[in-house]
């Protein structure tokens, strides 16, 4: 990426199937994907598979932003989809995310949520760090 440039990502999720594999997988898929408070949060909710998906669809439209080849390498948990204190959400980079956030010059992520009874879709912005 050149100076002051960004990348983008967007990824859905059926509400439905993301219940399946939690149900199929149980707390081994949950703690795989999902770090404790964003567990938390979810399990807060009156529908906690809405915002589980949500959360889900957004990892995996940074993913996208960093590219294929990144997802394996950064894991599920090191990136944390967290809401700030007026509900907004925003990411929490831990470990070897942090690492290729530090070295990539990514200064942070946007991230936007939305869900249905459905679906859950999310949209993610890298912004890099302006160099020179």
């Amino acid at each position: 990426m050149s100076a002051g440039t960004g990348a983008i990502g967007i990824d859905i999720v059926e509400i439905k199937r993301l219940a399946r594999v939690s149900k199929k997988w149980g707390k081994d898929f949950l703690n795989k994907v999902y770090t404790g408070r964003e567990l938390a949060y979810a399990h807060s909710k009156r529908y906690p598979e809405q915002h589980l998906a949500a959360r889900f669809a957004a990892k995996e439209a940074i993913f996208k932003a960093l590219g294929e080849v990144e997802r394996d390498f950064v894991g599920w948990k090191n990136i944390e989809i967290l809401n700030d204190a007026y509900g907004k959400p925003m990411v929490r980079w831990h470990g070897l995310a942090e690492r290729a956030r530090k070295k990539r010059g990514i200064r942070n992520a946007v991230v936007s949520l939305s869900h249905t009874e459905n679906y859950a879709v999310a949209s993610a912005m890298l912004i890099f760090k302006k160099r020179g």
